[in-house]
């Protein structure tokens, strides 16, 4: 086993379901796990590597519940025709680019991803993943990158029937037998759901076999759902049935699958969620960018549907998707004090239980015996910090400066603000420039 880890002088923030705040306390961590928290003077004697986070805040690493590793490729891409309304934005940039993706261009993209998530303390992500010209293989290239940066990551392909029968079964192939490749494998940092689009574009064939084998392989299931009102005009249309009442019909909901968005759902279909335990994860970047609506995450967490944050891959930053979550839901309800209390358990709370359920590993908070991954980040509080303010901190202040260090699994993945990475960024950006160029031109 590695020598222990010791993180000293560093004022640690626990933001989760009982806010705590401790100074003049160590962080012991031993193999992958935090095995100690205590005052300094009582871990004094105890050998190890020393990390010392004077001026830093010591947190939870971030947990990033719904991104697309893919769009990495797309920054500053200008080749699109102007899009009004959601239909546009899927046919215009996304579905062209990720149809225009080969094997090495999912590799790089998620490397790219990684490395910023690693810069902005994520240490756990759920990607979803399309390539429909490049889907054999496909999550294996992800995977690789996920072995390389050191990053807990949950992948899957996103089966739809927009391109033709053929790239469906192709979809429904990869999730399955990358599936069985994380069951037997048992990685703890790298872990697997079904992939599915979206209700509007999936048909009841499709969606009968992709929830038979997720049956048969016991797993849960990650689905874009009523992101605009368009899936459910065209769910309804087609199926007589509303998007969240046909997935639950097919059997794809339940407490191990991610149904993300949901801005477009009613009392019913988020009581249908609650009762399920599917987990719902909010993207406001995302839907405030597309002009698709902003979501009810209040209502949802009153019912008791479990709602989560993702970025949906607008930025790698979770504490500055944090800050447009909370002014979404003010402007929603048209009232300034809406939404603080389930914005900020949807990320410091709820991802945690998202991504305890599909690892079945303790995450997303900083106690003895919990997976030890963590974030150090340079914040010196110039008002008191305690256990009733500390998100309030962490929303305002922390949010506003860099990451010093990132740990996974008692990993140091980055330290000082440098990589602790086999990989040398500089020549992964020119990589990715170049796969990005000729990505472009076979738009």
């Amino acid at each position: 086993m590695a020598p222990a880890i010791l993180i000293e002088n560093g004022t640690i923030l626990n933001p989760g379901s009982a806010p705590q705040v401790l100074s003049g306390h160590t962080v012991v961590i031993e193999g992958d796990r935090i095995a100690r928290i205590a005052p300094a003077r009582a871990v004094r004697g105890t050998r190890g590597r020393r990390i010392d986070a004077s001026g830093c805040v010591v947190m939870p690493g971030l947990i990033n519940a719904h991104t697309h590793f893919y769009s990495a490729l797309a920054r500053g891409l200008t080749k699109t025709k102007p899009a009004t309304e959601f239909g546009d934005v899927l046919r215009n940039l996304w579905w062209r680019l990720d149809s225009a993706l080969n094997t090495e261009d999912c590799h790089v993209s998620a490397l790219v991803a990684l490395i910023d998530a690693i810069r902005h303390g994520t240490t756990t992500i759920i990607d979803h993943h399309a390539s429909p010209r490049a889907v054999d293989g496909s999550l294996d290239a992800l995977a690789r990158a996920v072995a390389k940066t050191g990053v807990r990551a949950c992948l899957c392909y996103e089966v739809s029937d927009r391109d033709g029968a053929g790239i469906a079964r192709a979809g429904l192939k990869e999730n399955t037998s990358f599936i069985r490749c994380c069951q037997k494998a048992a990685d703890p940092r790298l872990k697997a759901l079904f992939g599915l689009h979206a209700s509007f574009t999936l048909s009841d064939r499709t969606l009968e076999a992709a929830a038979e084998a997720g049956r048969e392989l016991g797993t849960g299931f990650h689905i874009h759902a009523a992101e605009a009102q368009s899936d459910q005009t065209l769910t309804q249309r087609a199926h007589r049935a509303r998007v969240i009442e046909r997935l639950q019909r097919s059997g794809i909901l339940g407490d191990r699958s991610i149904a993300a968005h949901c801005v477009h759902v009613n009392r019913r279909e988020m009581g249908i969620l609650a009762e399920t335990g599917t987990a719902v994860v909010h993207n406001p970047q995302s839907n405030l960018n597309n002009a698709v609506g902003i979501a009810d995450v209040v209502g949802m967490s009153q019912r008791g549907v479990l709602v989560g944050l993702g970025t949906d891959a607008m930025t790698a930053n979770l504490l500055e998707e944090l800050r447009v979550a909370l002014w979404g839901q003010h402007e929603r309800a048209r009232d300034a004090s809406a939404g603080w209390a389930e914005v900020t358990s949807a990320l410091f709370t709820n991802n945690g239980r998202i991504a305890t359920r599909i690892f079945d590993l303790p995450l997303g908070e900083l106690r003895e015996g919990a997976m030890a991954d963590l974030a150090i980040t340079d914040y010196d509080p110039p008002t008191p910090i305690d256990s009733g303010n500390v998100r309030g901190h962490l929303l305002f202040g922390v949010s506003q400066v860099p990451v010093r260090t990132t740990i996974v699994g008692g990993r140091v993945l980055m330290e000082d603000r440098q990589l602790r990475l086999d990989l040398d960024e500089a020549r992964l950006n020119a990589r990715a420039r170049e796969r990005a160029k000729a990505l472009w031109q076979r738009l």
